[in-house]
C-alpha cells in the first residue's frame, strides 16, 4: 500500500473509473434479468443491482466533495459487458450467469486494486464495503453455476 494519501484529483479519477465501472455492471444485469428465465436467479440478480446502485451514488458523492463531477454513465466497456449477457442469451440461463460472472470478475479486480490504493480513510471504507459486496456477487454466481 502507497504511503501518501491521493490528493483530490486521483481521488476524483480513481473513482470515476470504479463509478463507471459500476454502471457497466448496473446495465449487464439489467439486460440478465430481462433474460435469464429462473426467478429465483432474477430475484438474486436485483439485489446485486441495487448494491451497484449504492456504489454509484456513494462513490458519487465522495467525487463531487473532492469538488469533481462524478460519470453519469458507463464508458465504453458497458457495450462489452451487456453484450456478453445478450449473446449469453441464446445459450440460456447457466450461460448468462457465466457471462456475469466475467464481469463480476473484472469488477472485483477492480475493487481489489483500488483498495490497495492509499485513499483517505472514509473513501477506503466505502472501498472495502463495495469489494466485500462484489466478492458477495462473484461467490452466488460461482456457486449457482456448480448446482446448474
Amino acid at each position: 500500500m502507497a504511503t501518501d494519501v491521493l490528493n483530490a484529483d486521483s481521488v476524483i479519477k480513481e473513482l470515476s473509473n470504479i463509478v463507471e465501472l459500476d454502471y457497466d455492471a448496473i446495465a449487464a444485469y439489467r439486460a440478465a434479468i430481462d433474460r435469464i428465465d429462473d426467478t429465483g436467479y432474477t430475484a438474486k440478480l436485483e439485489e446485486f443491482v441495487k448494491d451497484h446502485e449504492r456504489h454509484v451514488r456513494e462513490l458519487s458523492e465522495v467525487i463531487r466533495r473532492e469538488g469533481g463531477t462524478p460519470p453519469d454513465s458507463g464508458d465504453a466497456k458497458k457495450m462489452l459487458t451487456k453484450g456478453q449477457v445478450v449473446i449469453a442469451d441464446i445459450a440460456g440461463d447457466k450461460a448468462i450467469l457465466n457471462a456475469m460472472k466475467m464481469n463480476e470478475q473484472q469488477t472485483v479486480s477492480k475493487y481489489e486494486s483500488a483498495t490497495k490504493e492509499a485513499f483517505p480513510e472514509h473513501v477506503q471504507t466505502l472501498l472495502d464495503k463495495g469489494l466485500e459486496d462484489e466478492r458477495r456477487h462473484k461467490a452466488w454466481i460461482e456457486r449457482t453455476l456448480e448446482a446448474a
